[in-house]
């Protein structure tokens, strides 16, 4: 009985999603004079919630043009724009404020998808030890959060200090590949003071040089005791996902 409740259930979202909800909007538009687009710039406040309602509505249109609105070149979007209003039918001398909040939204959702794309390219650029740019970074970066201890070799147990696993940091880049290593360097060059600082509580006790009584203190009040480099990129793990939701 379950099963047959949740088919009638899903064949009655589809019917009103593919019939019921088009002839709503229908009569919206004759009893308002004005389209779905119309309807949600006037009527949402400018931000997220505009932005996706809008998005929602180009691609759930019938219309090619609509649908690929969302995907168009950012130098494209005023003359898509333009478009969408011949379809549409509105004036934009009468409507001029819903060309401005189209283009706003528009320029949110593309450049929303090329930022995802550009993440994920770097997200999936394996770091490679013969690049000597991608060697570059990992060198600054050991600069920037130890500018007084200069680096032995490039393969060293030294790179347990800023909390990678091993002699080579190359290994610990797989998961999050160039992107991991590109989020740990612009922390460490833009706020080095807070990098430093961080990396400091990182620091297992017998690696500080704080008394054991400063150290007891100091757990009180801050998270001490982990893997740097290795919580930076689990974190940039954690901010990729959420950005791609």
């Amino acid at each position: 009985m379950k099963h047959f409740l949740r088919m009638l259930i899903q064949v009655c979202l589809y019917f009103y999603c593919k019939f019921l909800w088009r002839c709503l909007k229908f009569v919206m538009r004759k009893l308002t004079g004005r389209c779905e687009l119309q309807r949600i710039c006037y009527n949402t406040k400018p931000g997220a919630s505009r932005t996706m309602k809008i998005e929602t509505s180009l691609r759930g249109s019938k219309s090619k043009l609509l649908q690929t609105s969302v995907t168009v070149h950012l130098d494209a979007i005023e003359k898509t724009i333009e478009d969408i209003m011949e379809l549409k039918k509105i004036n934009p001398d009468i409507n001029p404020q819903l060309g401005i909040s189209l283009q706003a939204c528009l320029l949110q959702i593309v450049g929303y998808r090329n930022l995802i794309a550009d993440v994920e390219k770097l997200r999936r650029e394996p770091y490679d030890s013969d690049n000597s740019q991608h060697e570059e970074m990992l060198l600054k970066l050991w600069k920037f959060l130890k500018p007084n201890t200069p680096l032995a070799s490039r393969i060293s147990k030294q790179w347990c200090e800023i909390g990678f696993q091993g002699d080579d940091p190359k290994t610990d880049f797989r998961g999050m590949g160039l992107l991991g290593l590109y989020n740990l360097q612009y922390f460490a060059e833009r706020d080095a003071t807070a990098a430093q600082q961080v990396l400091s509580d990182s620091l297992h006790p017998k690696c500080s040089k704080f008394s054991k009584t400063e150290w007891e203190q100091k757990r009180m009040d801050k998270a001490i005791g982990y893997s740097f480099a290795i919580v930076g990129i689990n974190i940039t793990d954690l901010a990729y996902n959420l950005l791609a939701i």
